[in-house]
């Protein structure tokens, strides 16, 4: 297997444990409608713009897009 490929399946592990033990393991929902829409609210609202991730210098998404961004401004 290709080692690109494992790193890829690692951080697909880590965020579907995150998930399951930030948000879906802590709720009950009443149909599958309200999941979609807590997961949802969960990920805009809290691993995006809160939760540091180790994979970006510890730093949260949205924090880690906006220096992109800025760094890629500044190049151009």
């Amino acid at each position: 297997m290709c080692p690109l490929a494992n790193l890829a399946n690692a951080a697909c592990e880590s965020f579907m444990k995150t998930l399951k033990y930030e948000e879906v393991h802590r709720n009950e929902y009443r149909d599958l409608a309200e999941a979609k829409a807590a997961i949802g609210a969960f990920l805009d609202k809290i691993y995006n713009q809160k939760r540091l991730h180790s994979a970006i210098g510890y730093r949260s998404p949205a924090v880690f897009e906006t220096e992109l961004r800025q760094t890629a401004g500044a190049m151009a």
